[in-house]
């Protein structure tokens, strides 16, 4: 059985977990990951939801059928995605192409797509029947690095859930992956992009030499109490359209009117959640913003490459500062953050995972962000047309092995039809309480400013 929020019941009927091979023989070898990819913060399990509708013209198809035979084909192409990781000497991990698959789950659901309501944003109460946790197959080593689910709905629509070792690939290279699929399962001959493994463009310099600070991997003592426990959080959804992006950007100062929503957006909610968890004003507060880097390198990371290319850059203050400044405070060190991303800090950042042991990030009062609102998630197409505008991304936040908060920025459309943004978050439950109390305090208090204008409030949406 699975529950939703508005108590939707309803039953899932699955077949047998079954490998799916690569379609033809592939290459018998070892793959190194790089020195981004083995760190020990990507080293879990991330899931992602897509919701598709009924599409007439494909009437009397099974999407599971089409989709299981599509993959088969991809990982010819995609081969290291069919084997196994391996730990080798000094934590390094590395691809064994075995051929022997991923997990493949073929299920029905006696539900409808109109059923689960006008909204499906995350978190998903019923995620758990829709992407069965094999067991056994949740590991990092010598597991399979895919799982996939696809339920079929009695509208005719269906559900296609996967779970990633994060190792393999970041938010890019899974969307090319899936991407590839689409292309299969539509029947197409050839792949328009082809997959570039070329990991070693990530590796460790020798010597390796660091040459930044890097804060997101600070070794930090909680001292006070505040890496939050798992079983403390409750996940909740939040809603940001035009009205309320609009009223964000009035607290922007004028020198700052160029930054972007993604900036803007990481620094309100980095402030909201200082305030609301109520650290010690003197507490050092990190917020860690995942940033594509394959355009930072020179020459650029090729096209098909889809491996980890992302840094993680933090942004310190302390917890005071945020509270008693300006909003154009916490903008600036989020805006400084990103910039620093450089080729020297890729660099630099892999040469200190091959030095240090490949350090998890911090956990300590540290709020992480991604933001997939231009991964692409919405737009893949298995033959039923894209996911949008129902919902396709990331399945909810705070995901990974170890106690932290982490919000994704997901390309959203509410039941009004405005196109947004929903950020999935997860806090402590007071702190939760107080989270969303003082977004929308703030929110209302901006737009009153311009209620001649608007001539309505908007709050934003707690979902």
């Amino acid at each position: 059985m699975a529950e939703k929020a508005s108590s939707l019941m309803f039953n899932v009927r699955r077949h047998e977990p079954e490998l799916i091979t690569p379609a033809k023989p592939t290459p018998r070898e070892i793959k190194l990951l790089s020195d981004i990819d083995d760190q020990d913060g990507l080293r879990f399990q991330v899931p992602i939801i897509q919701f598709y509708k009924n599409n007439s013209s494909m009437q009397g198809k099974n999407p599971a059928k089409i989709i299981k035979s599509a993959l088969a084909e991809t990982l010819v192409h995609y081969y290291p995605l069919a084997g196994r990781l391996r730990e080798g000497f000094g934590r390094k991990l590395m691809v064994e192409c075995t051929g022997e698959g991923i997990l493949f789950i073929e299920a029905d659901a006696d539900v409808t797509l109109h059923e689960f309501g006008d909204d499906l944003p995350p978190p998903f109460p019923c995620l758990v029947e829709l992407l069965y946790d094999v067991p056994g197959s949740s590991g990092i080593i010598d597991t399979p690095l895919l799982l996939i689910q696809v339920t079929r709905l009695k509208c005719g629509g269906f559900i296609f859930a996967l779970r990633l070792n994060h190792t393999m690939s970041d938010a890019s290279g899974l969307v090319q992956f899936m991407t590839a699929v689409g292309e299969m399962a539509r029947g197409q001959r050839s792949l328009s992009i082809q997959p570039v493994w070329e990991r070693h463009l990530l590796n460790a310099r020798d010597p390796p030499r660091v040459t930044h600070i890097h804060h997101e991997y600070d070794d930090l003592e909680d001292t006070k109490g505040t890496i939050i426990p798992l079983d403390d959080m409750v996940h909740r959804s939040f809603f940001f359209g035009p009205s309320e992006m609009a009223a964000i950007r009035r607290l922007v100062p004028a020198h700052f009117h160029r930054s972007t929503t993604s900036e803007v957006l990481t620094a309100y909610l980095w402030r909201c959640y200082t305030i609301a968890l109520q650290p010690d004003p003197e507490e050092e507060m990190r917020v860690i913003c995942v940033v594509n880097s394959r355009t930072k390198l020179n020459p650029p990371l090729p096209t098909g490459f889809y491996g980890n290319g992302i840094a993680f850059p933090a942004a310190i203050s302390q917890a005071k500062k945020i509270c008693e400044n300006p909003f154009g405070y916490t903008l600036q060190l989020v805006k400084q953050t990103k910039v620093d991303v450089t080729e020297e800090y890729m660099r630099s950042a892999a040469d200190l995972m091959a030095m240090k042991g490949r350090p998890h990030f911090t956990v300590v009062r540290r709020y992480m962000v991604s933001d997939v609102t231009r991964a692409g998630f919405g737009l893949v197409d298995f033959g039923w047309g894209r996911p949008e505008p129902v919902y396709g991304g990331p399945a909810k936040g705070g995901v990974g092995p170890i106690p932290g908060v982490t919000s994704f920025f997901v390309p959203f459309k509410n039941r009004k039809g405005e196109k947004g943004i929903v950020v999935p978050t997860c806090l402590p439950t007071p702190a939760m309480e107080r989270f969303a109390k003082l977004m929308n305090e703030i929110l209302q208090n901006q737009l009153l400013v311009s209620a001649e204008e608007n001539k309505s409030v908007f709050i934003v949406s707690a979902i």
